[in-house]
């Protein structure tokens, strides 16, 4: 019962080596630890982030981050880029907003625990731990970094599936 209910719509993944470099996502730690964040609880509080007094706004509603036009800025500083938007710098903002998601949303003890020096995820459903299970798209990583234990390599999806589906192919 367990898998056909509880893990119906978890996806299984076949995956395999990423990236090389653990490195980035330990620069774009440091530097999210230096950020003030601001919390909107209601999508109506959103204000125009030039408004806010803060580096990035977490929206606990929709579980979405974003650096503020403040945040931008120490972005640039502190990685010594002359625009973060830029195409070459498309690697870096995604570290450093996975490093942001990872400090603003994710939890301890609530989203994953750190065990044996190792993240294991919590099922936001059933509250079991999720052994051998990561997140993805270098989030993963990003809380590694967070709860300082070793960041393992990020892996990259050639294939997903979900068990409700992989059913219906029977």
């Amino acid at each position: 019962d367990s898998i056909l209910i509880d893990e119906a719509r978890t996806p299984l993944i076949i995956s395999g080596a990423g990236e090389k470099s653990t490195d980035l996502y330990q620069k774009a730690n440091a530097f999210a630890i230096r950020l003030k964040p601001i919390v909107i609880k209601e999508t109506d509080d959103k204000q125009h982030d030039d408004d806010v007094d803060a580096d990035y706004i977490i929206d606990e509603k929709a579980r979405t981050v974003a650096l503020t036009a403040k945040g931008v800025q120490k972005a640039e500083t502190f990685f010594g880029v002359e625009n973060l938007s830029d195409m070459e710098n498309m690697e870096l903002t995604h570290h450093i907003n996975q490093a942001i998601r990872a400090h603003g949303l994710m939890k301890n003890d609530i989203d994953y625990v750190v065990k044996d020096n190792e993240i294991i995820i919590v099922d936001e459903f059933t509250g079991r731990l999720m052994y051998g299970r990561r997140y993805s798209s270098g989030l993963h990583q990003a809380i590694e970094a967070k709860e300082k234990v070793k960041v393992e390599a990020a892996t990259q999806t050639y294939a997903t599936i979900t068990l409700q589906n992989y059913f219906r192919m029977y």
